[in-house]
């Protein structure tokens, strides 16, 4: 089996779909209210589902995390230190929910993290100091 991307099921679309194009800078074609939003960042296929319409098509009723949740994480690199603290600083500003301020870890990455507006966490990182 190849890994061919991954879905993120969404309470909001309309929602998700401004967070991930105007704060996060995906590239999203679909409309707001599309039932299904497929987009693609760096090769690799990024899905939003609309609960209740994946519910629908399966026929079963799912139980979702609330507010910031830690069943995953949607990982994004920057170029170095200095670039994760400025994206920190700009998706904030755009209205990212801040989770942890950029920080330093001792295996020498450079980290932060954020929350769409489902609560499902995105790191954005730096191993390079440059």
């Amino acid at each position: 089996m190849k890994l061919d991307g991954f879905g993120i099921f969404v309470n909001d679309m309309a929602a998700m779909v401004r967070f991930y194009r105007d704060v996060l800078g995906f590239e999203i074609k679909d409309d707001e209210n599309a039932q299904n939003v497929m987009l693609e960042k760096d090769g690799t296929l990024f899905m939003l589902y609309r609960r209740t319409d994946f519910e629908k098509m399966t026929s079963s009723r799912f139980n979702y995390a609330e507010k910031i949740n830690g069943h995953f994480e949607v990982a994004l690199s920057v170029e170095n230190f200095a670039a994760v603290d400025k994206t920190f600083a700009q998706v904030v500003s755009k209205g990212a929910k801040p989770v942890m301020p950029p920080t330093t870890e001792p295996w020498g990455q450079r980290t932060c993290y954020i929350a769409d507006p489902d609560g499902n966490l995105i790191e954005i990182g730096s191993f390079v100091k440059g």
